[in-house]
């Protein structure tokens, strides 16, 4: 890792460009007993029992079939309530208290457990929404809520309460309220899913940290070409070659490590506090 060492320097001795940034994905949530969404056994791959996932995970599928989308979103819901923090959502943490003012994270994933894991919640940027907050899904406002409480389901295919129902009405115009989440036939915005903020943060990146994720979406393949393009480096933590992979290749300013996220931060976190 004696590169990884070299780059910190050199990131350290710039004046501007400097923000150090992991960009995550789904594999970092998995020694959580979160299933990831592309991996063989993965949501995405598999689907649900009917339906294939860029059928089912749409705005489109919601409108016609809202309890079979709630009973799929309770159930998950319920998994990452039950989830804990893992080893590198803690080493994240700890990296963000050496380096508060240079650190952001910008992910994919929507379980809060960067939050639950020690990061600052103003340090975290979830590009895909999250399972804390949810919307009407007439658009009748632009208000966010949080979830009600105790409506997390036990069975994948339970039937909905009318008590369940109740607490999924709009307080403002009574449609059903939709989860507050990144679907496969919508589109990034600034207002729901940061993405100026988050194009902003790679313009100043001088040290993007890629894990976890294949990127398979397109904001992600975007933050990696800005971070590039402003003179940053991008470092590609996965256990094998992905779409990140394909973007980076003979591009200079890029290193790939192919280990875990977990070896991977503990090293990053050690050689800081050398730095430092």
């Amino acid at each position: 890792m004696e590169k990884l060492k070299e780059i910190i320097q050199e990131n350290f001795h710039k004046e501007k460009r400097n923000n150090i940034t992991f960009l995550t994905g789904a594999g970092l949530s998995a020694a959580s007993g979160i299933p990831t969404y592309r991996s063989t056994d993965g949501i995405w791959v598999k689907g649900t029992k009917y339906h294939k996932p860029e059928e089912f995970g749409t705005f489109s599928y919601f409108s016609k079939n809202q309890e079979e989308v709630w009973q799929f979103n309770l159930f998950r819901k319920g998994m990452f309530q039950k989830a804990q923090p893992n080893d590198s959502h803690k080493l994240l943490a700890k990296i963000e208290k050496l380096i508060p003012e240079e650190f952001s994270i910008i992910t994919q994933n929507i379980d809060g457990l960067h939050q639950r894991g020690g990061n600052s919640g103003n340090k975290v940027f979830e590009i895909h929404g999250n399972m804390r907050t949810v919307r009407c899904s007439l658009e009748c406002s632009k208000a966010v809520y949080l979830y009600p409480k105790d409506i997390t389901i036990d069975r994948i295919d339970q039937d909905l309460t009318d008590d369940i129902w109740d607490k999924l009405e709009c307080p403002k115009c009574g449609a059903v309220m939709r989860p507050n989440i990144l679907w496969f036939d919508e589109y990034y915005n600034e207002r729901l899913y940061k993405v100026d903020s988050t194009m902003r943060i790679a313009k100043n990146t001088g040290i993007l940290i890629v894990i976890g994720t294949s990127g398979a979406t397109t904001l992600p393949l975007e933050l990696v070409k800005q971070t590039l393009k402003y003179g940053g480096y991008v470092l590609d933590v996965n256990l094998e070659d992905n779409n990140i992979t394909k973007l980076i290749e003979g591009k200079k300013r890029v290193v790939s490590y192919r280990t875990t996220s977990d070896a991977f931060l503990s090293e990053f976190h050690n050689i800081l506090k050398e730095l430092m």
